[in-house]
């Protein structure tokens, strides 16, 4: 433990940031969040352990909800006496800006360990297997805590999530924004020393003449890309001819910078993208629509002419003002050289003398267009790629003032006229291209309008987002109103008529201001601040009309959370238990989703199989509007980590053909109604009954049960290899009209029971009011053997919580109590599986738990069809242990007599 990288990034003579420091502290663990106003808003996430601040950057800082997990980059670690640091960090110091101490108080660990040290070594065990469990208590945070990491996000990425408990909330923390030491807030701080006021004039970039990305280069650590043998590679790629009416791959916006290896960073020009084709002599420069630009742009059209080269190139058309920055307001009005130096900048190519580039990998494209780019004129210049810190440069572009970063997978193939999640893009400010739906004049202004009325298409319907009076001149006014003429029209083009005057509330139009509504077919491009709830922008400046976009494209841009896109392994967690311990997800592809979203019938070919979806559309739970379709999305994505649990297993079909509310019935016997190609078991029960039950076997098997409407999945505990002799052992909780606070109260004494006799045990929720915990056999023992094991453990259970639990059938006997079942541990008895939806209000699903989850405060709603995929990517499977090794059944029988008698 040491802060030598700390201080080797410090000058200390210019900074009053402290050296060292050591804790006097004898039997209380300390943290500090500070809050930095650095080249980004971030707070700084601090826990005392060893002698050091072991520190994580956390750019949203944290969150009271437990349903919210924020982003955490591990930094450098700090000294002790850090933690009470406030002050403004020179400019052109590492980490200049200004810090106040934001929350500070003590924590421990979760689990009960006595004593500093011990408290400390278990920390940092728990730290090396990438999961903190911790409980804080701050002067504004308080309670439990959990630090994950996530290598999806670098090596140094982490996720901090608040647990369920009296101190969670969905009030956003942050808005309590002064120090807890001197009660400032940033801005008072700030303004409280002279020496940043001074220092915050100077400039944080030269303003000498050097490109964009020269200027960048300054400002972060850049790997040097490895050398690739253009020849061999462009020798090995496919013939084919130059592609015609080809338009660009597009761009995912995500809500967060990241670091990964595998991932490289540009920078995102403002400008028009445009295809250039060079072929032969001839010379084509297009938009993103496939418009000519041939003559709107000539100076780079004339320069293409020139070329002697046959490509196809991607790339983006823009001004540069005298600092070398785009700027599209330049580009919209430009005419003439006199308007500005227009550049087209490349960044990819698509296909090169004959060959097609877009199946190499992104690198090999590069390299091998950085090889053939005539570089005689900087009218035309090979965008950079940078193999860097991604969070590094988007702190360098927010610096320097650029729109953001563009992130791409560096073995990416190109995909046109598609929106990639192989490329990203994080914007430092919010843009968004709307379509001009009207406009408004006021009674007392002199201007040819007073706003322009906004909107944007969701689900093929306009809808208003509010409108834009500034950022127009009165040059630019006159001329779109030459435009607006010819596009006036009586009504409203949104279902919804918009009150201009207040723009978060619908009505009729206020008769101070006139309005005149327009076909929608003018894009234009504006920032803004927010997004109200009523989905309207606050503060928008208008940027420019967008030529190069057709408004029915015009969506609501949404920020898709940075984590979900990157692929995210799970990591061990901290072991609650001997146990239990988090399971690594499967290394695969997350599966895409199966069916578009239109069709109402659709046909897929799987694994050889050909499967029909019809009635698509269908609301199959109709409080959550959530359809047919969605159902057979859920499970093909779910598919491998369901699949475990069904295959070799005889299944009970549960039918809901009209959804949770129309008539059900339970099919068993599907002799002569299954296709040829599904698996079935032959089996007669103890009462001399046969049927054909379906085997689970692969995601065809499951998608076909889905057809049939099984909202739920039902596999028996036994596989057909050893029909008789279940897998596990389950005892179901079924609370009856208890509240599901007592269902968690129950769980935990019937982990009490187990972890006494040294019995693992998994926990889920049953998706409808109980819970389930399962024990594994392996098959070893029979259904008798599993169902008086099971009376043992919830007979032990009933002696400890007799007041409210019974182990009587008969609903009538138990006079009201909560019913410990362990009759299910019998041939052909089912329960809904783990990760099966069910038929429920909510949309829930029956969700394997990590057992330090299952407190008061649980609820079942908490794991539904939305949120499962997202739980999945960072959880893993954690009910692999249940086809494990199972237990020793004479063993912890004798344990069970010795210990409880």
């Amino acid at each position: 433990m040491s802060v030598e990288k700390y201080v080797s990034k410090r000058d200390f003579s210019k900074t009053k940031e402290p050296k060292s420091g050591k804790s006097n502290d004898k039997d209380k663990l300390n943290f500090v969040i500070q809050k930095h106003n650095a080249s980004r808003l971030h707070y700084d996430f601090r826990l005392e352990m060893m002698g050091v601040l072991k520190s994580w950057a956390v750019p949203k800082g944290p969150s009271t909800d437990p349903k919210t997990k924020r982003l955490a980059m591990m930094v450098e670690d700090h000294p002790y006496d850090y933690k009470d640091f406030e002050g403004v960090i020179p400019k052109g110091e590492y980490g200049g800006g200004t810090v106040i101490v934001w929350d500070k108080g003590t924590y421990e660990p979760i689990e009960e360990i006595n004593g500093k040290k011990a408290q400390e070594k278990y920390l940092i065990h728990q730290l090396k297997e990438g999961s903190l469990k911790i409980k804080l208590q701050g002067e504004k945070l308080k309670g439990e805590f959990a630090l994950v990491k996530t290598n999806g996000m670098g090596e140094n990425g982490w996720l901090l999530i608040k647990h369920k408990d009296e101190f969670a909330s969905v009030k956003d923390i942050t808005k309590q924004d002064e120090s807890v030491l001197s009660g400032k807030t940033i801005e008072k701080m700030e303004k409280t020393s002279d020496k940043v006021l001074k220092e915050g004039c100077e400039e944080t970039l030269s303003t000498e003449k050097k490109t964009t990305e020269e200027k960048l280069g300054k400002n972060i650590k850049e790997q040097k890309p490895d050398e690739l043998n253009i020849k061999a590679i462009l020798k090995k790629a496919n013939k084919t001819a130059i592609p015609n009416g080809i338009k660009p791959m597009l761009a995912t916006l995500v809500d967060e910078p990241f670091d990964d290896p595998d991932w490289h960073y540009e920078v995102k020009w403002d400008g028009y993208r445009a295809i250039a084709k060079v072929n032969k002599g001839e010379v084509e420069l297009l938009s993103r629509n496939n418009k000519s630009f041939n003559q709107k742009f000539y100076p780079i059209y004339d320069l293409l002419n020139s070329w002697k080269i046959n490509a196809v190139l991607d790339g983006e058309i823009l001004v540069l003002n005298d600092k070398g920055i785009s700027n599209f307001g330049s580009l919209q009005n430009w005419r003439s050289e006199a308007d500005g130096e227009l550049v087209f900048y490349v960044f990819d190519l698509l296909w090169y003398d004959g060959k097609n580039l877009m199946d190499l990998p992104l690198f090999q494209r590069q390299a091998i267009l950085a090889d053939i780019l005539p570089i005689s004129d900087d009218r035309v210049r090979l965008s950079k790629v940078f193999k860097a810190s991604g969070i590094d440069f988007f702190e360098a572009a927010d610096r320097m003032g650029l729109e953001g970063i563009i992130a791409k997978k560096s073995d990416g193939l190109y995909s046109p006229d598609r929106r990639s999640k192989e490329w990203l893009k994080i914007k430092v400010h919010k843009r968004q291209e709307v379509v001009i739906a009207g406009f408004t004049k006021n009674e007392d202004t002199s201007k040819l309008f007073s706003s322009l009325l906004l909107g944007v298409y969701e689900s093929g319907n306009l809808e208003y987002v509010g409108k834009v009076g500034t950022g127009f001149s009165d040059k630019f006014q006159k001329k779109i109103m030459e435009q607006f003429v010819n596009l006036v029209i009586e009504s409203s083009p949104f279902d919804i008529i918009p009150d201009v005057n207040k723009p978060s509330r619908f009505r009729t139009n206020s008769p101070k201001t006139k309005v005149t509504w327009l076909k929608p077919e003018v894009v234009c491009e504006v920032a803004f601040t927010e997004i109200t709830d009523d989905g309207v922008f606050r503060h928008p400046s208008f940027m420019g009309i967008r030529e190069d976009k057709k408004a029915e494209e015009v969506i609501r841009e949404k920020e898709e959370a940075t984590g979900e896109i990157i692929e995210t392994k799970a990591v061990k967690s901290k072991k609650v238990d001997k146990h239990s311990a988090a399971i690594k997800p499967p290394k695969v592809k997350e599966p895409k989703t199966l069916l578009n979203p239109t069709d109402e019938t659709q046909v897929r070919k799987l694994k050889g199989h050909e499967l029909k979806f019809t009635n698509l559309n269908k609301i199959y739970w109709p409080e959550n509007k959530v359809t047919k379709r969605d159902m057979f999305n859920y499970y093909y994505q779910v598919a491998d980590y369901i699949l475990p649990y069904l295959k070799d297993r005889p299944q009970s079909l549960n039918r809901f053909p009209g959804g949770i509310y129309g008539p059900s019935f339970y099919q068993k016997d599907v002799k002569g109604k299954a296709p040829d190609w599904v698996k079935t078991f032959p089996y007669e029960n103890g009462e001399g009954e046969k049927k054909e039950y379906l085997v689970g076997a692969d995601v065809d098997s499951l998608l076909w049960m889905a057809s049939l409407g099984c909202i739920e999945i039902n596999p028996w505990f036994s596989r057909i290899q050893n029909p008789d002799n279940p897998d596990y052992c389950v005892i179901d909780l079924d609370p009856n009209k208890h509240p599901f606070d007592m269902v968690v109260e129950a769980a935990i004494e019937v982990k009490k029971v187990l972890d006494a006799i040294n019995v693992p045990c998994y926990p889920k929720t049953s998706g409808s009011t109980g819970m389930h915990i399962y024990i594994p056999l392996n098959a070893k023992y029979s259904y008798d053997q599993s169902q008086m094991f099971a009376k043992i453990i919830v007979s032990l259970v009933n002696k400890q919580i007799p007041s409210f639990t019974s182990l009587e059938r008969m609903v009538s006997a138990r006079k009201g109590k909560m019913y410990l079942d362990f009759l299910q541990n019998r041939p052909g008895a089912t329960i809904a599986g783990p990760y099966s939806l069910r038929p429920k209000i909510g949309a829930t699903v029956s969700m394997p738990l990590h057992w330090d989850e299952v407190k008061a405060g649980l609820k079942m709603k908490d794991f539904n069809i939305f949120n499962t995929m997202e739980r999945l990517k960072v959880q893993g499977d954690l009910f692999k242990g249940v086809l494990g090794k199972g237990i020793d059944l004479k063993k912890a029988i004798e344990k069970a007599k010795s210990i409880f008698g």
